[in-house]
């Protein structure tokens, strides 16, 4: 009687800390995944290089590989009324790359349904239409629940922060991957407004 006493007294002691082990994986695992939500969206950081984007042919592109480099990223449309600035982007594209600057462009149908087509209409139309060379990425959201960890980080940490207000606006990223200057819609690609902030982060 004693004998099956002490077994039953140990066999519930493993069993109870069995438990307690599977309890504490639990929770470590939605530690981690709190961890890895956190390090993609909201964390407060000015600099985007830990994060990767999909290019058109939905291959994914680690923007630390862009370290170094001077970047302008925006969300493009072609049915919008800054459409044209295309020509502008590949202006200062082709004016500079030459000297560690890119234009990293994200299509993007957050704004009056204008950027409705596929990658490959998309990347046709700039090609056809604007002969542009830089490049082109997956089409995303700007806006909302499904906006993209690359603009919520831009987005939450530039100066002025806030939501995109409408297709065409510009980041400058410096060499060191940190969101250095932002532009609205309006504002021209190859304005001096731009063009000094460029220059300025090249020379750095």
């Amino acid at each position: 009687m004693i004998k099956f006493t002490l077994t039953l007294f140990f066999l519930l002691n493993i069993n109870l800390l069995a438990g307690c082990s599977d309890t504490s994986d639990v929770k470590n695992q939605n530690i981690n995944k709190e961890n890895s939500k956190l390090n993609t969206s909201t964390v407060k950081t000015k600099n985007i290089s830990d994060l990767s984007v999909m290019d058109m042919d939905r291959k994914e592109v680690k923007l630390s590989d862009y370290k170094g480099k001077v970047l302008m990223i925006v969300n493009v449309a072609s049915k919008c009324g800054y459409t044209k600035q295309y020509k502008g982007l590949e202006e200062i594209y082709k004016k500079y790359k030459d000297r560690g600057f890119e234009i990293l462009a994200f299509p993007c149908n957050d704004f009056g349904g204008q950027e409705p087509g596929s990658n490959d209409e998309i990347r046709t139309f700039c090609e056809s239409k604007y002969n542009v060379t830089f490049p082109l990425f997956d089409k995303i959201a700007v806006l909302g629940e499904n906006k993209s960890p690359l603009y919520q980080r831009l987005t939450e940490n530039s100066d002025p922060a806030g939501d995109i207000g409408w297709n065409f606006e510009k980041f400058i990223i410096d060499k060191n991957g940190d969101t250095a200057a932002r532009f609205k819609s309006k504002v021209e690609p190859e304005s001096e407004e731009i063009v000094s902030v460029i220059e300025e982060k090249i020379s750095l």
